[in-house]
């Protein structure tokens, strides 16, 4: 904005849903998102793959790769915060772009050495890139206008997150999975063609790499909007007293820690349930796994939209209520009913995450950016459920694995139902450019 409208607010142009000269840094922070999309579910079938890649790893150890991946989401979300306080949120942009790019190329030495642990490290690495942006980005688009449109505005930049989902998944379909060798329609990798598969798997992620070093130099060129603060320092501890004491805030974390759970056991495990349930190769239940996240992306503008006329606590509590029963029907029918309701919980989740993310944010003021980092550490959540998921499957089967995501969905509805009664005080910030 300028001088003028730093110093006195322009109410018919702050109460749009995207204000009028932010657009450009809008379809900017958007691209952002798809980004990290891509890198999330390119990640989700490679459970399977490298399972098959490292003989003797059980469903457990080698779903350690979402452990290292969510893993690196909580440790860089509070220095992804305080880059934010302490600089700007542009600057923490750039820095978790960095680091994504930086992950994305580790993967090349770690197919080199050939050993699972390497891998590891460069997923913690490229997921602490991820941290870092996604703990800027979010509560970024959140100020880019008034609170009043706040959770709508996220939903929508959100809406781009499920393109980068499918880019990702189609990316693993026709350049990993498609190539990879196989026996009797199941993926199959003799220790002779080991190296030949980890040049496979790595190859969009060295591709990825390069188109986000691309991305890094657009961002840093472009005159971006800079939310004011009152001073420099990080002051973490009233902070995060004042967070701890809020209700709404605790509950939103929470909630948050097992959506994003849910989120990642119910995609990583649709190719281990497909597969069972209707006999077919991992690559058709791929199919299945790109059709919901289809679904996810068309539901996350329905949502964006139907947020103009219901109120989003309550389409947080329908989606919930809708994705439990889904899900009893994965768990106790199965069959192309199972599977076709687990297409659909894909629906259901699309706009749990920036929802809850808005509603947990409303009236923080200044201390967004930290409270941002408490709702993106939550994001840990994938990496503690997925192996509690994988470890059900070792000693079960896969359907009774799936009342984890069900439990998830009763404490988000349980959020969805309190947040329809907290009543925050609201706040403003006003922005400069830089």
């Amino acid at each position: 904005m300028d001088n003028d409208k730093s110093k006195g607010k322009d109410y018919s142009n702050a109460h749009r849903l995207i204000p009028q000269g932010e657009v450009f840094a809008f379809i900017l922070l958007t691209s952002c998102f798809l980004w990290w999309g891509i890198a999330n579910n390119m990640t989700d079938p490679l459970v399977k793959v490298f399972e098959e890649i490292f003989q003797g790893l059980s469903t457990f150890q080698s779903s350690l790769v979402q452990f290292a991946f969510y893993g690196g989401y909580f440790c860089l979300a509070i220095p992804g915060a305080i880059i934010a306080r302490k600089f700007s949120y542009k600057t923490g942009v750039l820095v978790g772009l960095g680091l994504y790019a930086f992950g994305c190329f580790l993967l090349f030495p770690a197919s080199l050495i050939r050993e699972f642990i390497f891998f590891l490290i460069a997923y913690y690495v490229l997921a602490s890139g991820l941290s870092i942006l996604e703990t800027n980005a979010n509560p970024y688009v959140l100020s880019l206008g008034s609170e009043e449109t706040s959770t709508q505005r996220l939903n929508l930049a959100q809406a781009f997150n499920p393109i980068g989902s499918v880019i990702g998944i189609l990316l693993c379909r026709g350049l990993i999975m498609a190539k990879l060798p196989t026996e009797n329609n199941k993926i199959s990798i003799p220790d002779s063609k080991q190296a030949e598969a980890l040049a496979i798997v790595i190859f969009p992620y060295i591709a990825v790499a390069v188109v986000l070093l691309i991305v890094w130099l657009l961002i840093l060129f472009t005159k971006m909007p800079r939310v004011s603060e009152p001073d420099k320092k990080v002051h973490f501890g009233s902070t995060f007293k004042r967070l701890s004491k809020n209700p709404n805030y605790v509950f939103a974390v929470i909630a948050q820690f097992f959506y994003v759970g849910v989120q990642i056991t119910t995609w990583t495990y649709t190719n281990y349930y497909i597969p069972d349930e209707l006999g077919v190769p991992q690559e058709v239940a791929l199919k299945y796994h790109t059709g919901a996240l289809i679904l996810f992306f068309i539901s996350r503008f329905i949502a964006t939209w139907l947020m103009s006329y219901i109120k989003e606590h309550k389409l947080l509590m329908y989606a919930g209520i809708l994705a439990a029963i889904l899900t009893c029907n994965v768990i106790f029918i199965g069959g192309y009913v199972g599977v076709y309701s687990l297409v659909g919980i894909s629906g259901c989740m699309s706009l749990m995450f920036p929802t809850i993310f808005g509603l947990g944010s409303r009236g923080l003021g200044h201390d967004k950016k930290v409270g941002g980092s408490g709702l993106i550490m939550a994001i840990v959540g994938g990496a503690i459920l997925t192996p509690l998921q994988g470890a059900i499957i070792d000693w079960s089967n896969v359907n009774i694995s799936y009342f984890v995501p069900f439990a998830s969905f009763l404490v988000i509805i349980g959020y969805a139902i309190y947040a329809g009664t907290y009543k925050p005080e609201v706040t403003d910030n006003s922005a400069a450019k830089v």
